[in-house]
C-alpha cells in the first residue's frame, strides 16, 4: 500500500490507478478469446464451421474461470479489509489461504470435465459437424485449466495490493504470446483450431510464472504457505460466491442460448450460433473493462470499509458511477461504425465470398445488445460495490435476480411463445434494463444499514 495510498481524499485519481490498468487488464483477457476465434474464423475451407465450434466451447470454459472469481474475489476483498485495518499478518493468511483453495480447485475441475468433455459439447449446442472442431480445441485448452485459474485468482491480490499496472501486465503478457503463436501453431504448423488451444495453454502458463514470481519477490504482502483456516476459508466462499455466480451463470445463459436456438433455429441453428458467438465476443469487449472498472476499485472501497472511511464510500461511489457511464456511453456510439467490420474480422478472409448474411444479422444483433450498455453500467458498479464492502448475501441476491428471475426466463419464453429463434437476442437488453433499476434502488436501500453495521461493528471483519 505504499505505492496508493488507498484511505487518502484524492478518491478519483485513486479509482482512475485501480480502475485503467484494471480495465485494460479485462479487455486484454478477453481479446485472449476473440484472437482465437479471429484467427480460427479464418482458417481457410473450415473457418464458419470451426468458428462454429469454438462457440459452444466459450461458456463452458466462461463456466470455469468462474471458480478463479470465486476465490480471487472472494479473497482479495477481505485482503483489503485486513490492509485497511493495519492487520498484515491476517493479509497473509488470506493470501495464502486463497493459494490453497485455487490449487485445490484448478486440479478438481481439471479431473471433473476431462471425462465429461464429449457428452457436455453435444449437450450444449455442438453438432455432428462442429462437434470435431470444439472437442479438438476444448481438450487441449483444458489442459491449461490449472494455469489460467491460478493466474485469474492470484492477479486480484496483486491489484489488492495498489498495483494494479502489475497486474495489467501478467494479463499482457499472455495475450501477446497468444497473439504470436496462434498463426504459428493455426496456419504455419497447420494444426487448425488444435493448435490455436495449444498456443493459450503457452500463454496461460507464462502469465502463471510471471503471477507467481510477482507474488513472491515484488509484492509488499508475499505469498506463503499457511495452514487453511476455517474462518478465513468460510469468508472467502460467501464474499466469493457473488462473482461466482455472476460469471458461472454468463455461461449457463449462453449455453441456454445456444441451445434455444440448436431446437428453435432448425436448419439455420448453426448459422445462428455463430451469429451469437460474434455477437458475444463484441459484448464482451465492454462488459469486460467495465468489470475492471467495478471490480478493480474494490480494493478502494474495501480498504475504506475497513478503515471506516465511509464518507469516501460515498464520495467514490460517484465518481465511478460517473466513470462507467461515460464509458458505457463512448462504447454505444463506437458500435454504430464498428459493428460491421468487427463481423467481417471473423468470417471474411476466410472466403472469396464473405457471408454478407451472417455479417449482416451479426451487426445487427450487436446493435440490439446495445440497448442495455447504459443501465448495465449502474448494475455493475452497485453490485460489485456491494461485494467490495463484503456484503455477500446483497450481491448473489442481485446477482440472481438479474439471471435467474430475468434473463433465464426471457431467454427460454421468448423463442418458445413465438417460434422465432431471432427473438432470443432481444431478451438480455430486456433483462439487464430492468434488473439494473432494480439493483440500483435497493443500493440506496441497503447503504444506511450497511454503514450503521459498520460503525457498531469492532475491528476485526473476520469475525
Amino acid at each position: 500500500m505504499r505505492k496508493l495510498d488507498l484511505g487518502g481524499k484524492a478518491t478519483f485519481k485513486n479509482i482512475l490507478h485501480l480502475a485503467l490498468p484494471s480495465m485494460l487488464a479485462q479487455l486484454v483477457s478477453v481479446l485472449y478469446s476473440i484472437v482465437d476465434r479471429i484467427f480460427i474464423g479464418n482458417i481457410p475451407l473450415e473457418g464458419e464451421i470451426a468458428l462454429i465450434g469454438i462457440g459452444v466451447v466459450a461458456p463452458i470454459t466462461t463456466f470455469i474461470t468462474s471458480f478463479a472469481y470465486w476465490i480471487g474475489f472472494g479473497g482479495a476483498p477481505i485482503f483489503s479489509m485486513s490492509l485497511g485495518e493495519k492487520k498484515e499478518e491476517n493479509a497473509k493468511k488470506i493470501l495464502s489461504n486463497s493459494f490453497i483453495l485455487l490449487l485445490f480447485m484448478s486440479l478438481f475441475i481439471v479431473l471433473v470435465f476431462y471425462p465429461l468433455g464429449k457428452p457436455l459439447l453435444y449437450l450444449f449446442g455442438a453438432s455432428e459437424a462442429s462437434f470435431p472442431y470444439a472437442y479438438s480445441y476444448f481438450m487441449i485448452y483444458l489442459a491449461g485449466t490449472f494455469f489460467s485459474i491460478l493466474t485469474l485468482g492470484l492477479n486480484q491480490f496483486i491489484i489488492a495490493q495498489g498495483k494494479s499496472t502489475l497486474a495489467m501486465f501478467v494479463t499482457l503478457l499472455g495475450c501477446l504470446a497468444n497473439v504470436g503463436l496462434d498463426p504459428l501453431f493455426i496456419y504455419v504448423f497447420d494444426m487448425g483450431v488444435s493448435g490455436a488451444a495449444l498456443a493459450t495453454l503457452i500463454s496461460q502458463f507464462l502469465s502463471f510464472v510471471f503471477v507467481l514470481v510477482l507474488l513472491l519477490r515484488v509484492t509488499d504482502i508475499r505469498l506463503s504457505f499457511q495452514k487453511l483456516d476455517k474462518k478465513i476459508v468460510k469468508r472467502i466462499f460467501k464474499l466469493g460466491f457473488s462473482p461466482f455466480i455472476i460469471t458461472a451463470t454468463d455461461s449457463m445463459i449462453f449455453i441456454c442460448l445456444n441451445t434455444c436456438l440448436k431446437n428453435f433455429g432448425g436448419q439455420d441453428a448453426d448459422f445462428y450460433i455463430e451469429v451469437a458467438t460474434i455477437t458475444q465476443a463484441f459484448f464482451s469487449l465492454i462488459t469486460g473493462p467495465l468489470l475492471g472498472i467495478s471490480s478493480g476499485t474494490q480494493p478502494l472501497l474495501a480498504y475504506c470499509y475497513g478503515a471506516r472511511k465511509l464518507d469516501l464510500i460515498k464520495k467514490a461511489e460517484w465518481q465511478l458511477v460517473g466513470f462507467a457511464l461515460a464509458f458505457c456511453a463512448l462504447c454505444v456510439g463506437l458500435s454504430f461504425f464498428l459493428g460491421e467490420p468487427f463481423a467481417r474480422l471473423f468470417i471474411s478472409l476466410s472466403s472469396s465470398t464473405p457471408n454478407e448474411r451472417a455479417i449482416s444479422m451479426s451487426n445487427q444483433t450487436i446493435s440490439i445488445y446495445m440497448y442495455e450498455v447504459i443501465p448495465l453500467a449502474l448494475q455493475y458498479v452497485f453490485v460489485d460495490g456491494l461485494t467490495g464492502m463484503g456484503q455477500a448475501s446483497y450481491s448473489i441476491w442481485l446477482s440472481l435476480n438479474r439471471k435467474f428471475i430475468l434473463l433465464l426466463p426471457l431467454t427460454i419464453l421468448l423463442p418458445l411463445l413465438s417460434k422465432n429463434a431471432f427473438l432470443v437476442f432481444y431478451a438480455e437488453p430486456i433483462a439487464d434494463t430492468l434488473c439494473s433499476l432494480v439493483s440500483t434502488v435497493m443500493y440506496f436501500i441497503l447503504r444506511p444499514r450497511i454503514f450503521e453495521k459498520r460503525l457498531a461493528q469492532n475491528n476485526n471483519l473476520l469475525e
